[in-house]
């Protein structure tokens, strides 16, 4: 891997910076003029103080009432956090920033670009004096999590500086102290930070001739930390890190599609994407929330940080699959099956059951819930979102040991809840009378209704992979999975017959732009309704009109990306594209950060605030992407369906698929073609190529024959399937 990404000084803000980071900490790389700083941030530092904690008070059935009568206080009251308005601490709790590392070159010297080497994990700040150019140079330790080095000629002067200083009395506003100054005998220097609730924490460097060494540590109590701090001597050896670096990115990169596109914009997306996607969720880190490791330093972060399970963490972690790195899905895994007492808790609360796994939409590292937002707290789907990628993992990995000892009574327990939300009509067919469509009309008294079309898909994706894991692991399935396929509708359908469309739920189509494509989540993500079967194609293209007419007004930066899987799935590879080229211009930084508001104003209304970094629509980007060359639609692999038709080329190599396929493909406008399928145990291909013509197919050494439209073919493990035109 020899790529390299630069991104021209001045890089002013801290998401502006170049980025590094091993899946605990992160570290940002930016400045203007002589001044360079390296922004440090830690994915795992909670102030874990407020939240919501989840008691009988949150029951469905008060729920409600209360939203029948339209009772705004009972509501807030019902989800009010535990430490509303008490002075000195905080509503919820939030990651918290650590601080940085600020070095000054000497006079006369300018920050011009900052190169990042993805094969290594190396970043380059260049600067130039005199006319020649000189770099800074970069380094974070992937085993070691708190390490990191600093090679830097030109040096004027350094200072390490504490969050508690930058954040201007925010830290202080919920009970901070003052951090003390830390000078070892050794010479380290820095800062030790105490905090009102959790393990201290402290930042540290030591400079010696050109490098500095830096570390990030934490311990039981403040006098555990200083003897940790003061029993450090000598640095980091740059040679040995950078070995390291490079042993741990070539493994890395050994495993991922190696992709080609005829968008050199859409290629770098794709690589710095993965590149982020590693620094986040490396598979011996913990699991990345909304901005994975990289925390600013001079704020708490919005949102806390923390895990939105409503779309974004799931979008963090969806390039896992198709980039053949399922290992960094486990962290995020383990974490959810680690609160799943405390998801019992909550389902019993809210529904009454024992044997019920209930995640809310926002919680932190110990699954407290971040309360207020009654909406987002209610949405079970959040829960079979989960479950679905658990599934999914098993579907691409064929590890039936994390089915049959995890996912399964994950999925089971959280249809369970769903069956108990669930209730009878009088002709039979089941409901969900209590629903919400994510973030629609906000936490408002009318932000519900019955049979919500997002809901609907999610109980839908959860019952048909719960039937196949019942399949693969021979065990019965209850009835009610099979009672909701058959009764429960698959989507809300409203306006006359001839002239359905999907709504938000029963009586309500979609009102306005908006940035939460829920009531299409039938079609992406959850893939529960064939858009182009008969009795679906009108209803999907007058959906699809009324999404397109509305428009991108109100759109946020995660959602462009999701707006380009849908256009997949529309056999639209130009808006595919398109989209994403939008998407870079308006939701991306000087230094390709990824925004959640639009960088500028005259796009979308929402831009009023274009500080706020999250890495979901990054990740989203890079499975926009892979969606372009391969998705699963309904069972059958699409290939190229996202291809726009004016490009000339396309490679992919060695991508994975549901059923432990490998597809490569050479495709060539005027040339040939050229795709491979690799079986990794067996299975039965389905695959369309969104190609014109007939092919020519060969199954390991037998006979060529003739393909064309939809491929099936029975593939055993390690057989080889070569298709091919000339």
């Amino acid at each position: 891997m020899e790529r390299v990404i630069s991104h021209d000084f001045p890089l002013a803000f801290v998401h502006e910076g170049s980025v590094l980071g091993n899946g605990f900490c992160g570290l940002m790389l930016w400045g203007v003029e002589r001044t360079l700083n390296i922004t440090v941030g830690c994915a795992a530092l909670w102030d874990h103080r407020g939240g919501m904690s989840w008691t009988a008070k949150q029951n469905l059935a008060d729920i409600r009432a209360a939203l029948e009568r339209r009772d705004a206080e009972a509501i807030k009251a019902i989800f009010a956090t535990d430490t509303e308005r008490i002075a000195g601490q905080p509503a919820r709790p939030s990651l918290i920033p650590v601080g940085r590392l600020e070095i000054t070159l000497q006079e006369g010297c300018r920050l011009e670009r900052c190169d990042m080497q993805l094969g290594d994990g190396l970043l380059r700040a260049v600067y130039s004096r005199n006319g020649v150019e000189n770099a800074c140079l970069l380094r974070l330790d992937m085993s070691d999590k708190g390490r990191f080095a600093c090679q830097c000629n030109d040096l004027e002067r350094f200072r390490v500086i504490p969050a508690f200083d930058l954040t201007k009395g925010a830290l202080a506003a919920i009970s901070f102290t003052a951090p003390t100054t830390v000078a070892t005998t050794a010479g380290w220097t820095g800062f030790l930070q105490p905090m009102p609730a959790d393990e201290p924490y402290a930042l540290v460097v030591k400079h010696y001739y050109n490098q500095f060494s830096g570390l990030f540590a934490r311990a039981a109590d403040v006098t555990s930390l200083q003897a940790r701090l003061d029993a450090l001597n000598h640095g980091w050896f740059w040679d040995d890190l950078s070995a390291a670096n490079q042993r741990w990115w070539d493994d890395y990169w050994r495993d991922v599609p190696q992709l080609l596109l005829d968008n050199e914009r859409l290629e770098d997306l794709y690589y710095l994407g993965l590149f982020k996607f590693a620094g986040m969720t490396a598979p011996d880190g913990v699991a990345a929330g909304l901005q994975g490791p990289w925390i600013e330093d001079h704020a708490l972060p919005p949102w806390s940080g923390d895990y939105h399970f409503n779309i974004n963490v799931q979008m963090c972690y969806w390039p896992a699959y198709r980039a053949n790195r399922l290992e960094h899905l486990r962290p995020l895994f383990d974490l959810v099956w680690s609160w799943r007492d405390q998801l019992r808790r909550n389902a019993r609360h809210f529904v009454g059951i024992d044997d019920g796994y209930m995640l809310p939409h926002a919680v932190d590292d110990r699954c407290t819930c971040m309360g207020a937002f009654w909406t987002g707290t209610i949405d079970h789907a959040c829960a079979a979102w989960i479950a679905q990628m658990m599934f999914d993992y098993v579907d691409y990995s064929g590890d039936r040991t994390f089915l049959r000892d995890v996912a399964f009574d994950f999925m089971r327990g959280t249809m369970r809840v769903f069956e108990a939300m669930l209730e009878r009509r009088d002709d039979g067919q089941l409901v969900l009378p209590v629903s919400v469509s994510p973030e629609y009309r906000g936490a408002d008294m009318n932000a519900w209704g019955a049979n919500a079309s997002f809901q609907l898909a999610a109980i839908h994706r959860l019952a048909m992979n719960l039937l196949t894991a019942a399949d693969w692991l021979g065990e019965k399935p209850a009835p009610a999975w099979l009672e909701i396929r058959e009764k429960l509708p698959p989507a809300a359908l409203v306006g006359a017959e001839g002239r359905q469309e999907i709504g938000l739920w029963e009586g309500l189509v979609l009102e306005e732009s908006h940035r939460h494509h829920s009531h299409l989540a039938a079609l992406c993500p959850f893939d529960t309704i064939d858009a182009d079967a008969p009795e679906w194609r009108e209803i999907v293209a007058r959906s699809r009109q009324r999404w397109i007419e509305k428009g991108m007004g109100r759109w946020s930066g995660w959602c462009m990306t999701w707006a380009s899987m849908l256009n997949s799935r529309f056999n639209n590879g130009q808006m595919a594209e398109l989209i994403l080229e939008i998407w870079q211009r308006a939701f991306t930084n000087a230094g390709g950060g990824t925004l959640h508001d639009a960088a500028f104003t005259g796009f979308s209304l929402i831009a009023s605030r274009p500080q706020i970094m999250q890495m979901d629509a990054a990740m989203g980007a890079v499975t926009a992407i892979q969606d372009m060359v391969l998705h699963n639609r309904q069972g059958v692999l699409h290939l190229l369906a996202g291809m726009p038709p004016r490009w000339r080329q396309l490679r992919c190599t060695d991508m994975p698929t549901p059923g432990g396929f490998r597809i490569s493909v050479d495709y060539r406008k005027r040339g040939p073609l050229r795709i491979t399928v690799k079986a990794t145990r067996d299975a039965q291909l389905r695959l369309v190529t969104h190609l014109p013509g007939t092919f020519l197919a060969r199954l390991d050494d037998a006979e060529q024959f003739s393909v064309s439209g939809l491929i099936e073919q029975p593939m055993r493990a390690g057989q080889e399937l070569r298709i091919s035109r000339d």
